[in-house]
């Protein structure tokens, strides 16, 4: 893995807590190059899909993903269905990203990365 972003611990995030800014989403988001932006009611969230062969290897790994958002104190939405598990990461606080949604996406990538080697 090219980037460190994983081994980053969350922080603490109010309500004032200022946004990434443009010149920041050009430096972190080619750390995870496997996730989108996308908007959601105009907010701004990452979003990555990832592909499994069954049901239960997708449901441990959200079991494994919410253990791992339970640590960090930074909560995503997981959809797991057949084959396929669905994550986004956004700052709920601001409405908006924050470097906390990069770190956890790149956590993200590294348990994806154990999981399926």
């Amino acid at each position: 893995m090219s980037s460190e972003l994983h081994r980053e611990r969350c922080v603490a995030c109010r309500r004032d807590a200022p946004a990434v800014t443009d010149d920041e989403v050009l430096e972190l988001k080619p750390r995870i190059p496997d996730w989108e932006i996308v908007r959601v009611d105009g907010i701004p969230r990452l979003h990555r899909e990832f592909g499994f062969d069954d049901f239960i290897s997708a449901l441990a790994f959200t079991t494994s993903l919410g253990e791992l958002a339970e640590r960090e104190g930074h909560h995503p939405l997981i959809i797991t269905e057949y084959g396929r598990v669905i994550v986004e990461w956004w700052t709920h606080k601001i409405r908006n990203l924050h470097r906390n949604d990069f770190i956890m996406a790149a956590k993200t990538d590294a348990l994806w990365s154990q999981t399926h080697r």
